[in-house]
């Protein structure tokens, strides 16, 4: 018998695929960094005319050391987004951290409520929001489409908002991009009210598809002046063209034309912090150390290699909040 291998055509051609618009340092940098910045939009997908971002504030209240309000913003119509703001008790204005979950329950691990069985295997790791308030930031927690509160009861997951993303000619990454971008953009309102925000300082993070997430939305938007990367950034074809992901880590295309270092130079020379655990399975530290190559290279066409912080841990696919809030300090 033939022995019959149903992803060898596939891995065959990811193998061989050499993406257009890889780094090249002969290459003219600044025409190279335009050609990257048109295809990412092209590619992430049809998103609707800007438009002001209306705020809806459910209750505001006072908690330990911080005020919580929870909010709603609509991103785009028939688009509501909920969200949580954090800010300290002080009169100082404080940078912002737009904290992302992975793929998990909910934003309210962010927050360090426990709703389901389980979400307090995240804690203190991924409670990002209370980490963020004692670090000395103000956060923004948002929900992410087809997470949490905004799951499809299809799926109960985001796979069916993934697929049918994909039918409208968009993705569910350039759409949770795209709400990222309108929830910066709904930090006015709260700055234009007196809330203590300092918004040329905007870190964003997250760990899983909240790094992914922090990584496209960085290239993006240049308000975000820090971006924390975790346990996402690595070489597609060691990572999600290697092992089987989420559908939200696909961007049809997208390595016909480059590899994900090689957007770091939409990033740059803004500040980004990249972590990596040794024992990741499914963003492997060889297919990191392949693309933090091509960023490093980018950082220092910027004359920015200051900016640019790598963080090795001892673990698998986690959050190592101990070492990396840290670094968020140091680099804010």
């Amino acid at each position: 018998m033939i022995k019959i291998e149903g992803d060898r055509c596939h891995a065959a051609l990811i193998d061989q695929l050499q993406p257009i618009l890889a780094y090249d340092k002969g290459a003219d940098y600044s025409a190279w960094k335009k050609e990257i910045r048109e295809k990412l939009a092209q590619l992430l997908g049809d998103m609707p005319p800007l438009r002001p971002v209306s705020v809806q504030v459910e209750y505001e209240r006072r908690m330990d050391g911080y005020t919580e309000t929870r909010f709603v913003y609509e991103s785009e119509e028939n688009c509501l987004v909920p969200a949580y703001l954090l800010v300290p008790e002080g009169t100082e204005k404080y940078p912002v951290a737009v904290c992302l979950q992975g793929h998990s329950t909910g934003m309210h691990i962010s927050l360090g409520i426990k709703k389901y069985e389980g979400d307090e295997k995240l804690f203190p790791s991924q409670t990002h929001a209370l980490n963020a308030v004692k670090n000395g930031c103000a956060a923004l927690v948002i929900e992410q489409r087809g997470m949490g509160e905004r799951r499809s009861p299809l799926t109960l997951d985001d796979r069916f908002a993934t697929s049918t993303a994909l039918l409208l000619g968009r993705t569910i990454i350039g759409e949770r991009v795209w709400d990222i971008s309108r929830g910066i953009d709904a930090l006015q309102y709260f700055a234009g009210v007196g809330a203590g925000l300092d918004l040329s300082r905007i870190v964003c993070l997250g760990n899983s598809g909240g790094g992914t997430a922090t990584y496209y939305a960085a290239a993006t938007d240049e308000r975000i002046s820090l971006a924390v990367v975790s346990c996402a950034l690595c070489s597609y074809k060691d990572s999600i063209g290697a092992v089987y992901h989420c559908g939200c880590n696909y961007i049809p295309g997208a390595l016909k034309w480059f590899d994900m270092g090689d957007l770091a130079c939409l990033i740059a020379p803004r500040k980004l912090i990249v972590a990596a655990g040794e024992k990741d399975e499914i963003f492997p530290l060889q297919g990191v150390k392949k693309v933090m190559k091509t960023v490093g290279a980018v950082y220092d066409c910027e004359g920015a290699s200051q900016n640019l912080r790598f963080i090795q841990t001892d673990k698998a696919h986690w959050f190592s909040h101990e070492l990396i809030w840290p670094a968020i300090r140091e680099m804010l």
